[in-house]
């Protein structure tokens, strides 16, 4: 059943039916996306590791992943998941490492 909501105004009513912000105790959120550094995961469980953190992503969210070389394999499988969910911007490009910032469209 849907909540009755009674204002005095149109944009009163939008800011009241709009989930609330995420308000939790952990005192850890920033304005900036959250870094993953992917060179500090196991081989074996890197690329299900990040696919994880990329799924509990909602819209318009994102991160930034640190890899320890040019991801194509990885973006390849991401792609072939989830086409076109994900908006990739590449924000360095090696030799030591790679940082791409990976935004969830759809």
């Amino acid at each position: 059943m849907a909540d009755i909501v009674i204002s005095s105004s149109k944009e009163e009513a939008e800011k009241q039916t709009q989930p609330a912000a995420h308000a939790c105790a952990c005192g850890e959120h920033d304005a900036e996306l959250p870094e993953l550094d992917a060179r500090a995961i196991p081989h074996a469980i890197r690329h299900a590791t990040i696919f994880g953190a990329l799924d509990s992503l909602a819209v318009g969210a994102g991160l930034v992943l640190v890899a320890p070389h040019n991801p194509l394999p990885l973006l390849d499988q991401l792609e072939g998941r989830a086409p076109g969910a994900f908006e990739i911007s590449y924000l360095e490009e090696g030799p030591e490492s790679w940082r791409l910032q990976l935004v969830r469209t759809s």
